[in-house]
């Protein structure tokens, strides 16, 4: 068994270094910039830690990405309101000529949180003071190019109205913030702000019932996910291909289009998350896009498999435009093709009826993988998998008969077998009845308008 203790106490040992290392430095920003009696002529004179041939999460981190100083203050500055607020608080400090706090230190005060917000102008003055070529130097750290933003780990929230790109909050990602305290990453968890929810199995590959070609196909979506680093990198295709993984899962109900998804990530350790299009598409313009932009930014350069069910509800064909309303409508999918393409992780889409997927979404997708109904073998086969071993066939029960009159689906099987154990459960007793049987699928069968 792993001793979390020990890990957890090697991280914030790492982590109480290096926040000794930033008061430091930001004392000695503070004493150089007012002029006062200081042991340094510059920031730069201040060592920071080494950690070389240390474990934890971050000296991993700063090793893997030889992280320079400037780069470990931003992020101890980002993360300092989270561990150790009381670090920033010689930041309130007032000019007193105008009775106000310094305009160049940056700051916002929040709603809840009692201490100093830093903002990327707090960063600014950090690393540079009022020098005004190395704050031109330090900004180029907020660039998209720049590891600590393509990756995420930290991030200016959008300022206000006409006000300075710099004003934004400085944040760390939260996944990474849980990574240098704890490290482990923390899942998300389902809000407004990330309208996905993690979905997981039980099962196992050799419970999934379908035909071998569609099997071969999905086996695909896995070597991609173990190669597409050499593939990418190491043989060049990073100039040919778009980045990511887009697979479109289409059949009826019931055919094991979650189960599938689950079962990938399962097999290749990534969290799966469904996303709840219900929280996504808004009748409001605009408000789809900002909410779909939410769930890819989070999960952008995440080892995660995002899960659009019923997905022609976002990504469906566009209409005809008869007014502004259908003029935005197809501006809005526009968008939405544009930003899966981009996205460089795992996309699954997953429809009903292939024909409401949009033909522009459909041509961008790397696979496009039919889920049919079961045929009368494969029938039988979920028919004898999915009874409870804790339970009997009454003697009139004959499975390959079902399965031979019955087109059900591997759902509709599921809804049968659960009615019948819950019915034999209410007679206590674990006999499967045939009655209970020839009544669990009339109920299935209605629900799709037909009768038996």
């Amino acid at each position: 068994m792993v001793d979390t203790s020990n890990i957890l106490e090697e991280q914030t040992g790492v982590l109480e270094q290096e926040l000794s290392w930033f008061e430091e430095v930001l004392d000695t920003r503070l004493k150089l910039y007012f002029g006062e009696e200081c042991p340094y002529a510059s920031i730069d004179d201040i060592e920071p830690p080494d950690y070389d041939g240390e474990e934890a999460y971050y000296a991993r981190f700063i090793r893997r990405y030889h992280s320079t100083p400037g780069e470990r203050l931003l992020m101890m500055l980002a993360l300092a309101p989270a561990v150790r607020p009381q670090l920033l608080d010689p930041l309130y400090i007032k000019n007193a000529t105008y009775d106000k706090g310094f305009s160049e230190f940056g700051g916002l005060k929040g709603i809840t949180h009692g201490g100093f917000l830093p903002t990327g102008e707090t960063a600014l003055f950090l690393l540079a003071g009022d020098h005004l070529l190395k704050r031109t130097q330090v900004a180029a750290l907020f660039d998209p190019g720049h590891y600590l933003q393509s990756q995420q780990v930290i991030h200016l929230q959008e300022p206000g109205p006409n006000e300075p790109w710099l004003s934004g909050a400085l944040v760390p990602a939260s996944d990474y913030a849980s990574c240098f305290t704890a490290g482990s990453a923390r899942r998300p968890l389902f809000s407004k702000d990330f309208p996905a929810r993690l979905i997981t199995t039980q099962m196992e590959w050799d419970d999934l019932v379908l035909p071998e070609e569609t099997l071969d196909q999905i086996g695909e979506i896995s070597v991609w996910i173990e190669h597409h680093p050499k593939l990418m990198n190491d043989w060049g295709f990073i100039k040919k291909l778009k980045p990511g993984y887009k697979c479109l899962f289409y059949g009826p109900p019931g055919t094991g289009k979650t189960l599938v998804a689950c079962l990938i990530g399962k097999r290749c350790g990534m969290d799966v998350y469904r996303i709840d299009l219900s929280m996504i598409v808004s009748k409001y313009i605009g408000e789809t896009e900002k909410n779909l932009e939410k769930v890819f930014r989070q999960a952008e350069n995440r080892h995660w498999i995002l899960f659009f069910d019923e997905a022609d509800a976002l990504f469906g064909k566009r209409s005809g435009v008869n007014d502004s309303h259908d003029r935005y409508a197809n501006q809005e999918t526009a968008y939405l093709l544009q930003r899966i393409e981009d996205f460089n992780g795992i996309v699954v889409l997953a429809t009903n009826l292939r024909n409401n997927i949009d033909e522009a979404f459909a041509r961008r997708f790397q696979s496009l993988i039919y889920f049919p109904r079961p045929q009368a073998r494969e029938r039988r086969r979920l028919w004898q998998q999915s009874f409870s071993v804790s339970t009997v066939l009454e003697e009139g029960i004959d499975l390959d008969q079902l399965a031979r009159n019955y087109d059900l689906t591997g759902g509709m099987i599921m809804n049968v077998t659960r009615y019948c154990s819950l019915m034999a459960l209410q007679r206590k007793e674990n006999v499967i009845r045939m009655r209970d049987a020839e009544r669990g699928i009339q109920k299935e069968l209605v629900k799709e308008g037909r009768v038996v």
